[in-house]
């Protein structure tokens, strides 16, 4: 026993290697957190590069700077990059730093499979962005890759693409496992199940979300590979497939992977508010069963976005009735939200600002979504601007701030340093301002129908689109704000407190900051 209790020391006083094979081999949940957050700020950064160059096309009618099929290999570049690379790795990147030390746990349940989780996706990345430069370009059939334009009308580096969706499939599905295994059996003494901070229980039910539906993503690409190399007519009519069962398919993946992309976020959201308003968060219960109902309501309403194939009018209906159903969790979560704040003693902070940009603006991009689900409507709005709008409102203020609200307000927490506040709220209000500039004339310009994913335009819509223009390199630029700052914060020594912020609570307000590379060697007890 005197020899394994030594062991046992050695183990948890030893700190990480030296060097790269620090990074290489490590099974640490906060490197591994951390290779995840630097690997997506470089994919958005990459993804934020394509999104301008589209903007700079379409800042006035004509073409400008690049053929359409070019433009088309940005648009479809710029969402796949931005989806799979930079939102989906961030919020594992979040769920590996925050996850064990919010529930007490010393690291994830498998630790050498998180490993091999994120260093698959430099790979797959890798591959995607190669293929710009292969013999036909890069596929250019718009990020949700409708079959039989990126089946028979694609360029050969398709199969490249279809590879690396393999790739991040089982990257997702294995990062996944991981967090259900960590959350249900590393759990500190006395943390029951509605006791865990609802950070943990949004990623509980998204990493259930995943293991449903990767597998859909992963069956359709290979349809696709099939009909492409193989001789098989899944989706081309002329052998008696079905150019619709691949939106079937596509969808019944790409419907939930939204919510995937967005209830980490109210999970962030939901530890920030209570926080900085300095209450309990109001109607904690209610936040559970809301995000479960959610979850399970994403996978009923995905041929919303097929209103126009020409479903039969039941099938309609149901879809329509369904997706409008899904405003009522998510109406019970902005009022729980907005009722945190109400009478609370709020102070404004970078990560509150951020906070409470994401419920104003996020609310915004619901009410277009509901806007979108009546389906007699929605043949008006359908393939325009107003939806780039309306899932870009939900998304950027969504997704992104949501993301960045948990930098900052995590990062003193892992850094042991206090970031620029002042750069932080310069960040925040020219980001604030650069997104509703972006994207807000967008509807304007889709209900006047304004098509998507076009290089040219006509000139009754060159005034909206010149703004637009403008807002997104405002937007773009400022995002660098951010890098420096969180740079500074790791070089520039500015201690923070273990506690970091006044009223903050939970498991991770307990441990010094910087977080020690191993916590929690004793499971604490929770009261």
């Amino acid at each position: 026993m005197g020899t394994l209790e030594q062991t046992v020391e050695t183990e948890v006083h030893h700190g990480p290697a030296r060097g790269i094979t620090r990074w290489l081999y490590t099974t640490n949940h906060k490197d591994i957190g951390s290779m995840y957050l630097w690997f997506s700020l470089l994919m958005f950064l990459l993804g934020g590069c394509m999104a301008l160059t589209i903007r700079a096309e379409l800042f006035q009618p004509g073409l400008q700077l690049m053929e359409p099929n070019f433009f088309n290999q940005m648009t479809t570049m710029h969402g796949l990059i931005m989806v799979f690379g930079a939102v989906m790795p961030a919020f594992v990147g979040l769920a590996n730093w925050m996850v064990p030390m919010m529930i007490g746990a010393p690291d994830m349940a498998l630790p050498r499979m998180n490993n091999w989780s994120f260093w698959i996706l430099p790979f797959a990345f890798c591959m995607m962005v190669a293929t710009l430069f292969m013999e036909g370009g890069a596929p250019n059939f718009g990020w949700t890759f409708y079959a039989p334009l990126s089946t028979t009308y694609a360029p050969p580096s398709v199969t490249f693409f279809i590879f690396a969706v393999h790739m991040m499939g089982i990257s997702s599905i294995m990062g996944a496992i991981n967090i259900i295994a960590t959350i249900l059996n590393l759990r500190a003494p006395g943390m029951t199940m509605m006791k865990l901070p609802l950070f943990v229980w949004t990623w509980l039910i998204t990493a259930f979300l995943l293991i449903a539906v990767m597998p859909v993503l992963a069956g359709v690409v290979t349809m696709m590979l099939m009909d492409i190399h193989f001789g098989t007519s899944f989706f081309n009519a002329a052998g008696g497939g079905d150019p619709v069962l691949f939106q079937h398919v596509f969808w019944f993946f790409g419907h939930p992977e939204v919510y995937i992309m967005i209830l980490p976020a109210f999970g962030i959201v939901s530890q920030i508010i209570p926080t900085f308003a300095r209450k309990k968060l109001f109607g904690y219960a209610s936040m559970v069963y809301a995000t479960a109902s959610i979850a399970f309501l994403a996978f009923i309403v995905w041929a919303h976005h097929m209103f126009t194939v020409g479903m039969p009018l039941a099938g309609e209906l149901f879809f329509m009735y369904a997706t409008m159903l899904i405003a009522v969790p998510t109406g019970v979560k902005v009022f729980n939200w907005v009722a945190t704040m109400f009478r609370g003693s709020m102070t404004f902070e970078t990560p509150m600002l951020f906070a409470l940009a994401f419920v104003v603006l996020f609310t915004i991009g619901g009410f277009s979504g509901l806007m979108l689900a009546i389906a007699p409507a929605d043949f008006q709005y359908h393939d325009t601007y107003f939806v780039v709008a309306h899932f870009h409102y939900v998304l950027v203020p969504g997704a992104i701030f949501s993301i960045v609200a948990a930098v900052y307000y995590w990062l003193p927490k892992w850094t042991g340093n206090m970031y620029n506040e002042t750069m932080g709220r310069w960040h925040f209000w020219l980001s604030f301002i650069g997104v509703n500039v972006t994207f807000f004339p967008m509807h304007f310009v889709g209900l006047a129908g304004m098509p998507r994913r076009i290089p040219d335009y006509a000139l009754q819509f060159a005034d909206f689109n010149a703004v637009a223009s403008v807002g997104a390199f405002m937007f773009g630029l400022s995002q660098l704000l951010l890098v420096y700052n969180v740079v500074q914060c790791i070089r520039v020594k500015r201690p923070a407190t273990a506690e970091v912020w006044e009223g903050a609570e939970g498991l991770e307000w307990t441990v010094p900051s910087p977080a020690p590379y191993h916590t929690f060697a004793q499971p604490p007890l929770v009261k």
